[in-house]
């Protein structure tokens, strides 16, 4: 006998249904509690799918959130259903699944995926066969659910379709599926893509055996009418390229036919462009795809619409609404180092990659276009330009304002590929772009903004008032600009524009400083945070030039105003807090007058923040205990979640700014302070950020201030030697570095606890050049104030050590380091003998090294050479390269 619900039984489940939509949240409670009363009984199960299949009187959603409970109840229960309730839903499932309703069909649909996914495709032998069969229908309802429920199968269980436990069913699916990409309806066509896309990426044997086939099926529907056909089409060429990308190269030339078809079109391509081969595919197909892309770049209407583009009013009075604010996240202090030619690696981000459609959606057509622009620009470098170069005058000089903007792009897009060949053009094409800068449109003086700081290192290169004078000037005017776009524009890419030029900014400080305090009086919330960076950046790229007394009396009461008026509370702190931890590092001494209150400040931020984190981890085991939570956390819960650990990081981080910029100076102010016991704290912090941060501080206080609880302080740097995280690792390590230099003999007793590690770093293959350079600083220090105790390992790292070291600028940590690696060779000369030549290498990478190091590299190089004998140094500088000879020759004479 087939089950049939009792009539009681059922109105009781339906009112429990009907209840369930109510927003009462006493209700919400009761139908919960109910439900789980009701899950005692298995036939209850069986309600649930009755009304989903077989009661067609309900409305929609009360049948659908039948199946939806029923879902949940599998996903929880279904080991201990009964098998005569199993099979009652199993065989309701396959006999509805073309229900007229959508919504029904995809419920069904979900919940025979649910089925099978708790291990049931291979105890339902009949539902895959059945499914495939189901497609033939000629009930549109039967072969769209059935479809539907197969989609899901494959995303849930691909691997599975694909095995031996199944006997491979895909052998039967995937040619099944592929005669359906012409069938006559879009949402059939578009589920049979999509099915087969779930195995691409897999290269499932049964899809290579019809690779030829599924591709030319794939071109034919490029140009679909249907939206979601189109997106499946790309979605599965974007895959097939890191798949099959020799299958797709012949058939490229007819994907071009439809390149501007879509945004989806356009990512294909973007991906094309990224891959190893793409010279090769796409050298033939530049004539067509250029002027298509560059097409692309323009503004649609709705864009313009959006963007209000053609309302040119100014709008820097309106506040601005919340929501358009991104949240920020603070970028952990990184200790690096100087290197050959420029800074250490990690430099600002002044979101210079992207132009600058922030309020429209996230991605679009013309920044799809603009991004495989700049990546083929990088890919052809020059040899894209005879085909732009053509196309660009016309659009930069043209009349129509979008199109003159859409040029400005290209132009910005193109710069970092093709920089060499543009420079040519350069002084012709930048007085044009500064003069957009004054243009009518507040989108076209946005972008020309942006583009004008892709070219900045070439302006920098200039004489000073050829390029930098006038753009500067301009661009200054901009960031007072009335359109807050534009301000915003203009903010980063003057932004951009202070880390190339660095001190020949110097002359014009006092005009940038009266501009940017000026900004100050009048932005609103959003650009404010974006002025910080700019004067943060100003700061680090001027450095002590900014410590005059009048540039101080300009630029500190706005920004202590600021200070004074945010709470402890307001997001808005980090970026005022990382501001002003770059402006006390150029102050110097100019920044006393300011220090105390900011000081105490970050302390109490750091303490306030250890106190919250202490508090929400003991209602976290109270509640886990499953105890009375206490009362204050119950009646105001919001006040004890766990808090932002940034608010501490960022404070942090300024405090290491003060410990750089005052030195000597912070030493009365971490004496009056408990600094040292809430940084032991923090460095056992479970958030690596927090310890990242804590290292760089320590580093600082110990150069500026030594600190006294030494022994704590060592414990904890050594258990965060790991590199599994590298920041961390690596502002440890140079914290070491600095202690040692403090601690001199002193750190004898300490060197076991971390030297073993560090060998192991400067050992490890793929470690960042970064934390390369600190480790091998770092053992050298130790080898200077300990060279007994460091000395017998010297052959386990010189070899790294040296080639780590080879392109550090002269400075006073590699001077320290190498003067421990010569004491170090002193004890233990047999352990550099292997790799003597790296050494020699080493050496010969110093410009000026001071008189008594030059005279250590001496002894040790003519030592060498007595050694071996005349005859066996000939021989062994046979080795060097050229240079390396005549360097060693002239400066050591050896």
């Amino acid at each position: 006998m087939e089950w049939q619900p009792d009539e009681q039984g059922l109105q009781q489940v339906l009112q429990l249904l009907k209840d369930s939509q109510s927003p009462d949240t006493a209700t919400q409670r009761a139908v919960q509690e109910k439900l789980e009363q009701l899950n005692q009984f298995p036939d209850f199960n069986n309600y649930l799918i009755f009304v989903l299949t077989s009661l067609k009187s309900e409305d929609e959603p009360t049948r659908s959130l039948s199946g939806l409970i029923l879902k949940n109840n599998v996903k929880a229960h279904y080991q201990n259903f009964p098998p005569l309730v199993a099979d009652f839903i199993k065989r309701e499932c396959l006999n509805n699944i073309g229900d007229p309703s959508p919504l029904i069909r995809a419920t069904i649909g979900i919940l025979i995926t649910t089925i099978a996914s708790k291990g049931e495709l291979q105890t339902w032998p009949e539902l895959l066969p059945q499914l495939c069969n189901l497609l033939n229908s000629e009930d549109y309802n039967t072969c769209e659910g059935s479809f539907g429920a197969l989609q899901k199968i494959c995303e849930d269980s691909s691997e599975l379709l694909d095995s031996d436990a199944l006997n491979r069913p895909l052998n039967i699916m995937i040619p099944k599926f592929l005669q359906f990409f012409k069938h006559c309806s879009p949402k059939i066509r578009s589920h049979a893509i999509a099915c087969v896309n779930q195995f691409i990426s897999s290269r499932a044997q049964a899809l290579m055996d019809h690779i030829d086939t599924f591709i030319e099926s794939l071109f034919a529907l490029a140009g679909d009418e249907d939206c979601e056909v189109r997106k499946n089409v790309c979605r599965a060429l974007v895959m097939l390229l890191e798949v099959r990308i020799d299958r797709l190269i012949p058939h490229s030339t007819y994907m071009l036919q439809h390149e501007n078809v879509s945004l989806e079109a356009c990512e294909f391509w973007l991906t094309l462009a990224e891959q190893p081969v793409c010279k090769e595919a796409l050298s033939g197909h530049l004539v067509q795809l250029i002027p298509i892309l560059v097409n692309g770049m323009k503004y649609s209407e709705i864009d313009i619409i959006l963007l209000k583009g053609d309302v040119e009013e100014e709008d820097d009075t309106v506040p601005d609404s919340e929501q358009d604010i991104k949240p920020r996240f603070h970028k952990s202090r990184t200790v690096t180092l100087q290197h050959e030619g420029g800074e250490g690696e990690e430099g600002e981000d002044h979101d210079d990659d992207d132009d600058d459609d922030d309020t429209l959606s996230d991605w679009n057509l013309r920044k799809c276009s603009a991004a495989a622009l700049d990546v083929l620009a990088n890919v052809f470098r020059d040899e894209l330009l005879p085909h732009l170069l053509p196309l660009l005058k016309g659009l930069l000089f043209h009349p129509d304002w979008v199109v003159k903007e859409s040029g400005i792009l290209v132009l910005g897009a193109i710069a970092e590929g093709c920089m060499q060949g543009m420079v040519p053009y350069l002084p012709e094409l930048m007085p044009h772009l500064i003069q957009c800068l004054c243009d009518k449109k507040a989108l076209v003086r946005s972008i020309a903004c942006w583009t004008l700081s892709r070219y900045a290192h070439w302006v920098v290169s200039q004489p000073p008032d050829s390029h930098l004078k006038p753009l500067m000037t301009e661009l200054l005017k901009r960031i007072l600009d009335g359109n807050k776009r534009v301000q915003e524009a203009a903010c980063s890419a003057f932004a951009t524009l202070e880390e190339e030029a660095c001190t020949e900014l110097v002359p014009y400080l006092s005009f940038i400083l009266d501009t940017l305090v000026f900004a100050f009086g009048k932005y609103q919330h959003k650009n404010l945070l974006i002025l910080y960076d700019a004067i943060g950046t100003l700061a680090d790229s001027v450095g002590h030039h900014l410590n005059q007394p009048e540039y101080i009396e300009k630029l500190m009461p706005p920004l202590i105003a600021k200070w004074n008026e945010l709470k402890d509370e307001d997001k808005d702190l980090f970026p005022l807090l990382e501001c002003l931890s770059s402006v006390a590092t150029a102050l110097q001494s100019g920044f006393l007058p300011y220090c105390e209150p900011v000081y105490q400040r970050c302390v109490t931020l750091v303490q306030k923040t250890l106190a919250q984190a202490m508090l929400s981890l003991l209602v976290f085991d109270l509640n886990s205990l499953s105890l009375t939570s206490p009362q204050m956390y119950s009646q105001q819960p919001d006040q004890y979640e766990a808090p932002d650990k940034d608010f501490m990081i960022v404070a942090l981080d300024l405090l290491s700014g003060l410990a750089e910029g005052l030195g000597g100076h912070v030493d009365q102010l971490v004496s009056r302070s408990n600094i040292m016991t809430l940084l032991f704290q923090c460095m056992q912090d479970t958030m690596p950020e927090v310890r990242q941060s804590s290292f760089a501080l320590l580093g600082d206080l110990t150069k500026a201030c030594f600190p006294h609880s030494i022994i704590l302080l060592m414990l904890s740097i050594g258990t965060n030697l790991n590199p599994e995280f590298i920041s961390v690792c690596n502002n440890a390590t140079w914290a070491i570095g600095e202690i040692c230099m403090q601690m001199g003999v002193e750190m004898q007793p300490y060197v076991s606890l971390v030297l073993n590690q560090l060998v192991e770093i400067i050992n490890r293959p793929n470690t960042p050049k970064t934390l390369l350079e600190n480790t091998a600083i770092t053992i050298g220090r130790l080898g200077y104030v300990c060279p007994q105790e460091v000395a017998p390992m010297l052959q386990q790292f010189i070899r790294p050590w040296c080639t780590s070291l080879r392109n550090i600028r002269d400075n006073e940590e590699k001077d320290s380091a190498f003067r421990g690696i010569c004491m170090m060779i002193g004890v233990n000369p047999g352990g550099v003998v292997q790799d003597f030549i790296f050494f020699c290498d080493a050496v010969a990478s110093w410009v000026s090294p001071k008189d008594d190091l030059r005279d250590m590299f001496y002894k040790i190089l003519h030592g060498f050479k007595d050694q071996v004998g005349e005859e066996n140094w000939q021989q062994f500088s046979e080795q060097f390269p050229p240079q390396l000879k005549e360097r060693l020759s002239a400066c050591y004479g050896v």
